[in-house]
């Protein structure tokens, strides 16, 4: 593969976007991302003449009646589209104080930016398929990473930072709920968020709204104290319950389930629970799940579905669900 590399003045890559002979966000591109607050720190690095890393950019069409023809820009969107925006002085950006519009800049200043020099590497009249394949590679966040490890490469925001919060909780490292291995592959945060997603709407399937809700969330999270108080007062109260330490409300999905309901009972249902009426239920039933486990019970039905929902699959909405009907069966028992 021939690729070079040379600079380009800024002001010329902005009216190549300006004019669409330079296409910021091929099919293949991941969507804007950045928050406010990166765009900013963003464009003050270059108003202060540091550089950047390079980017990469391919022919595209070319119209060979006109001889015209433009080019598309294979990594860099995030930061060649966020340079466009101040700019064109675009509402997308909230400037703040100590970062002036660019039409309030004097001129030398103005011209200091749109003479900024950027590094491109062009990798010439390539085919769609192999333009795809180096996007992949030059984004090695993509390979090797799971599935949390790509959100946070892309998502840095206060929906991903208030999970982040939740799973640095004492309760969970108290209580062993995660690895070593979950930590280091951010499987906490991923499963934190998963909680509170479904705190705020309800079981859904896997992780199919984690996503939605960080990009939804990424600039300002708006219900976070409210939330992060909701969550502090289940953990508080699940403190409480004080379980044995060998005590399978520690697994993952069986933890997930009870965080859940218990949460739907003092928060959504604003019931009064009897703590201990409550802990001895939970026992008695994860006794018998357990039970289940170990080949005995075989007819003892709820036992063994709950058992069933926890073993495979256990991040399926039915799955969760049919938990959840067991767990808030046994809450309703405690009610004051």
């Amino acid at each position: 593969m021939d690729t070079s590399a040379s600079n380009r003045r800024l002001r010329v890559l902005l009216t190549a976007i300006g004019n669409k002979t330079l296409v910021p966000q091929p099919d293949f591109q991941r969507r804007l991302v950045w928050t406010n607050k990166d765009k900013i720190e963003f464009i003050k690095t270059v108003l202060e003449g540091y550089p950047f890393p390079e980017i990469y950019i391919a022919a595209g069409r070319v119209d060979p009646k006109t001889g015209e023809g433009s080019e598309v820009l294979v990594d860099g969107q995030q930061r060649i589209s966020t340079l466009y925006q101040y700019f064109k002085g675009s509402p997308d950006i909230k400037l703040s104080n100590n970062l002036p519009a660019y039409s309030d800049l004097d001129e030398e200043k103005q011209i200091a930016f749109l003479e900024y020099k950027v590094v491109v590497r062009d990798m010439g009249n390539m085919p769609i398929e192999h333009i795809k394949e180096v996007f992949k590679r030059i984004n090695s966040t993509s390979y090797g990473l799971n599935a949390m490890e790509l959100h946070n490469s892309r998502f840095g925001g206060e929906f991903k930072q208030f999970a982040e919060e939740v799973s640095k909780d004492k309760f969970f490292e108290n209580n062993r709920v995660f690895t070593s291995g979950d930590i280091k592959r951010m499987n906490d945060v991923k499963y934190c968020l998963g909680l509170t997603i479904t705190i705020m709407t309800t079981y859904f399937n896997r992780d199919k709204e984690l996503e939605l809700y960080l990009e939804k969330f990424n600039e300002e999270f708006p219900e976070k104290e409210r939330i992060s108080k909701e969550v502090s007062m289940v953990l508080n109260f699940i403190e409480r319950l004080n379980f044995e330490s060998t005590s399978r409300v520690f697994k993952k999905a069986d933890f997930y389930t009870l965080f859940v309901e218990i949460h739907r009972a003092l928060v959504k249902n604003d019931l009064s629970l009897n703590v201990s009426i409550l802990r001895e239920c939970l026992d008695s039933f994860y006794d018998r799940v357990d039970r289940v486990a170990d080949g005995g019970l075989v007819n003892d039905t709820k036992a063994k579905e709950y058992y069933n929902s926890a073993l495979q699959a256990s991040n399926d909405r039915s799955n969760r669900i049919t938990r959840g009907e067991s767990i808030f069966e046994l809450i309703q028992g405690s009610i004051k």
